[in-house]
Formats: C-alpha cells, structure tokens, sequence
C-alpha cells in the first residue's frame, strides 16, 4: 500500500524519485535542453536557521506525506497553511533533503514582492555605468593614441559592453530557476504569500498554468543574440534560448500561508491544499525527541503539558518549547532562572507589556 510513495516523512536520503511517474497530460512540460542539476547541497543550510538540521528532524503526519506526494505527482503547488511555529516552511526543506533535490529555492514575500521579481532581476545600472567606465577608457585611449589613431580598434575593443555582455547583468529568481529545465524537480518555497499585495497570487496563475516565461531583456533580442549565459538563484550558470524558459520537470512549489487573507478561487483551484494542525502532545514529544534525544524528551512531559496550557491562552509556537527546554536542561542553567523560562514561553500574537 505504501509503494505509491515518493516522499516518505522519514528523514533519510533516497533515489525514490527516479519512480515518480509521468505527470498527467495536462501538466506535462517539454522544456530543453536539460541543464545540469543544481551544486551539490549548500553545507550553509546548517547555518542558516537552522534549516538542515530541522529537515532532518521534522515528523511529518500522514496527512502531510499524502499531500505531498499527490502533489508531485499531480505536478500542482501545494498550499500550506496553519498557524506560526507549526512547521509549514520546514516541510519543503524535509522534501528536498529526503528526496535528494538540492537547496530550497526560498521566495520570502512582502507587501512589495511581484512576480517579475521572482522570475528574474536585470541589473540595468550596473550595466550602464559598466558602459560608462569602458566609454570613458575608451575616450583617454583614444587621447594618449592621438588624433591619427584607428577608432575601430576602441569601438570594438575586447572590454565594450554591448549586446553579447547582457547575461552577466540578468540573475534568475527562486521562482525563474526553479522553472529552469531540470530533469527532476527542484523545491520551491513560497513563504507567507498571505503577505503579499493583492494581485500576486492571480499574476502567478499563468506562470503555474505554463510553467514558462520570458526573460524580456534576452527576448526582444534573441534574433541578435539567440543564446546568453546567465546567473541562478543557486550561482550556478545557465544558458538562456531565444530569451525563454519552460520547465521539464514541475517544480514541487510549497506555498505557506499563516492565513491572515483569503485567495481568489482561481488561484485555489490550482492548488491542493494541506493545513497543519498545532501539535498535541504525542507529538509534541516526538519533536523534542528529535532535537533533544530521548532522555529529554522522557523528562520533559511537564514542560509539554505546561506549555499545552499556556497554549489554550494564546499563540505559542513549537520553536518556543524547544527553547525552554534546552535551557530547562543545559547543563550551565543556573538553579533560581525558572521565570526566566516563563518569558521565554510568551505569546506571539499579543503586544508586550
């Protein structure tokens, strides 16, 4: 019953992917020539918040490991939805670790995020002042050579920027790589798209729907330049076609939402739709068992139960018990801290004070 798993919630490494079946007519994409997969994994991970070692400690539920999976192989986006602290965000780093997909493409949204900018960034001043800088040597050259000097040297001299130099200024976004033509599937994390100005979700519609887009700046040149060299959200390079990107393998796209606004229907309709429920106590448990040990976990039910009442308040997030405990138990704590404890467990959706 199990064998239709791809994603398994166990937090060991595996090929399974290589079963993943082909996507359904619909959502089936022929985007080439295939670029190499990404760099190996980034050893910062374990830097960054924490988030290799959370990947590798998250307790996915049952109902987590379905969805997941419907949606690789439905090649749809997963909407995530629930409270602060309940692991929405940590899930697509489980994912990519579990299945050997590479570093989360991580897209934080603000009230100011669009999707062009989840796409890619051309850095035209770069470029017109890299313009500026060859000019102007160009013109003292031209000075020291004296009046009798060849200008075609200077107009096509090995430093001038023009067209060909284009792609050095253009680096794609989370979204924009992720779309790249990769023989498996990388991890997109959207995270609190609720955040977002109004109009995101339904300009992002097409983008699902396609699963393709055009870098303008090489698109309206591409009979000039039919080929251009250009910069991942990784750091890797890639080669653009004729200015646009279709994807082979959909990307699994995990988009958070602490549901703070509603989506237009149509952007639901292309989504599944996973909410995570606050942790009960078993579960609870199991976190602290995974980031603590077993022994901690044993001497910390009190701590559980207490935080459990503390959460029927107001908004406590896992990460918070996580705290308390490994300060309940270092073995520098001073003995008369307990209240100190206390602040660490306040609430996160009531102003101090």
């Amino acid at each position: 019953m199990n064998d239709w798993l791809i994603y398994r919630g166990k937090r060991m490494p595996h090929d399974e992917i290589g079963r993943l079946p082909a996507p359904p007519s619909w959502r089936t994409f022929h985007g080439g020539p295939l670029v190499d997969p990404p760099s190996e994994q980034d050893v910062s991970l374990e830097r960054r918040l924490g988030a290799l070692s959370r990947a590798t400690t998250y307790r996915a539920s049952d109902d987590e490991v379905d969805l997941v999976n419907a949606a690789l192989y439905l090649r749809r986006p997963l909407l995530v939805t629930g409270k602060p602290g309940t692991g929405k965000s940590t899930l697509a780093y489980s994912v990519a670790y579990e299945l050997g997909l590479g570093n989360v493409l991580k897209w934080p949204i603000t009230s100011r995020s669009a999707r062009d900018e989840g796409l890619c960034l051309y850095d035209a001043i770069a470029r017109l002042q890299d313009a500026s800088r060859v000019a102007q040597g160009d013109r003292q050259r031209r000075d020291v050579a004296g009046p009798n000097a060849d200008g075609a040297h200077f107009r096509s001299g090995r430093g001038s920027v023009d067209q060909q130099d284009i792609g050095a200024y253009i680096r794609l976004g989370p979204l924009g790589t992720a779309l790249l033509p990769y023989q498996r599937p990388r991890v997109l994390l959207i995270d609190e798209l609720d955040k977002s100005d109004i109009d995101l979700p339904n300009d992002l519609l097409t983008i699902f729907e396609d699963g393709q887009y055009e870098v303008r700046e090489l698109f309206r040149i591409a009979d000039q330049l039919p080929e251009a060299t250009v910069r991942t959200h990784d750091g890797d390079r890639v080669v653009i076609h004729r200015g646009l990107v279709q994807c082979n393998a959909f990307p699994l796209v995990i988009i958070t939402s602490n549901g703070e606004r509603d989506f237009p229907p149509a952007f639901m309709r292309r989504c599944l739709k996973l909410h995570i429920d606050v942790p009960g106590p078993k579960r609870l448990l199991e976190i602290v068992e995974a980031h603590l040990g077993p022994e901690k976990a044993e001497q910390s039910k009190n701590m559980v139960e207490k935080f459990i009442e503390l959460r029927d308040g107001g908004e406590l997030a896992t990460d918070q018990l996580l705290n308390a405990i490994y300060l309940m138990f270092n073995e520098a704590w001073p003995e008369g801290k307990g209240g100190l404890v206390e602040k660490v467990l306040h609430y996160i959706d009531r102003n101090a004070g």
